[in-house]
Formats: C-alpha cells, structure tokens, sequence
C-alpha cells in the first residue's frame, strides 16, 4: 500500500499546509502552486526534483524545507479513508500481508497506524513491513527496491501482489519489478493524473468500497 492519499487523506490537510508555510520562510513573497498543482509536481517531475529544479532550493534548502515538513507533520495525524483500515485488519486477518511502501517518513506511517486503531477502538494494527522515505533514490519508489525486498521477504512471486497508489511512483516501482498495479481513485480528482492511472494500471477503483469488494471476495 501507499500511504498518503491512498490510506491516509493527507495531502489536503498536512503535506500541502506544510509546503506552503516553507515557501513562506524560504522563498518570502512567491505564491505557492496551488493544491491542484501540487498534486500534479508529486505526480511527475517529484516533490525533489520539483524543489530543486523548479524553486531552485540548494541541498541546504531541501534540508530547511525537510526539517520545517517533519515538524508540522509529526504534530499532526492523517484521518484514514473511512472503511480502510478495518478493510486492511480484514484482509490480514484472512492470511493477507500488508505493506507500505512511501515517501512520507516510517515512524510516521506507524504513527498515524496505531492513533487509527486507538480511535477506532481496536487492537494496534501495524502494517507487515514499512519502506517509508529514504534520501537514497535507489531506495524508495519509483526504484523498484522497496517491492523487491517485500517478495523476497515474505517468500512470494510477483504475481501474488499487489501494488495500490494514487501516483506515478508506485507504478513505475511495480512494473519494473512485475507486479500488478491498481489505482487508488479515490485519493484525488486531478484529472490528467487520473487518467494516467487509469491507462497504466490493472485496476482501477473509484471507491475503497469498490476496492473492498476486489480485495474481500465473499
């Protein structure tokens, strides 16, 4: 699984409120993209080379700029998509194994995991294995490093997953290591991105409802 707009409805409410306060102390008086277009620089060139190429942050900037996204996410919790973690708790609970593989930070993935489970009154449940985001570009998607590491782990061929995401990253991370893809359509309604996914993936859900009935046969 993803995390950020494919679990988690994060980006609204926490990774685009961050980047526009860093543009506020880094680069004073330039208008912030719009969430629509931030959608679209996660989407394709990538928030780094967005940062790097297109605002011309140097190395020291991009680490400014990370400090100020880890403060203010580390404060805040991402609300899951209603029905998705008692989907996940379901299809773990009938053998499934569930990962995350993302460009948000690891602990904080577990974070937002365990204060779901507190307010939804379960058991903590934390994901199988988490590749959350490295500085490594060999590291984290689109390499296909994170899904190979899974397969090889967990003792699986490629066939047996499954890869879910709302962006390019994780379709690139799942070709290039031959698993099938399947669009979070409910994550955002950018539309040239949705179609994207739409051409690119084996699947394509509109709903986590439609998603359920995929993954949660009767």
């Amino acid at each position: 699984m993803d995390h950020d707009d494919t679990v988690v409805e994060s980006t609204p409410h926490i990774h685009y409120p961050a980047h526009v306060e860093s543009l506020k102390l880094l680069r004073p008086g330039r208008p912030p993209a719009s969430l629509e277009e931030w959608f679209r620089k996660n989407f394709h060139p990538g928030v780094t080379a967005y940062l790097r190429d297109e605002l011309g942050f140097a190395p020291e900037e991009i680490r400014e700029e990370y400090r100020i996204w880890r403060a203010y996410t580390s404060l805040r919790r991402a609300a899951f998509f209603p029905g998705m973690l008692e989907l996940l708790s379901t299809f773990r609970n009938r053998g499934g194994i569930v990962t995350v593989v993302s460009h948000s930070d690891a602990d904080l993935i577990e974070k937002d995991y365990r204060a779901a489970s507190e307010n939804a009154g379960l058991p903590a449940f934390i994901p199988d294995r988490i590749f959350g985001w490295t500085t490594e570009d060999n590291r984290r998607k689109p390499h296909p490093y994170p899904a190979l590491r899974i397969i090889e782990e967990f003792g699986l061929e490629p066939r047996e997953a499954l890869v879910v995401d709302d962006l390019r990253p994780g379709v690139e991370m799942a070709r290039a290591a031959g698993i099938r893809t399947a669009a979070a359509g409910w994550g955002h309604q950018v539309g040239e991105i949705r179609a994207y996914m739409r051409e690119s993936c084996d699947y394509f859900f509109e709903t986590v409802e439609e998603f359920r009935a995929f993954i949660l046969p009767p």
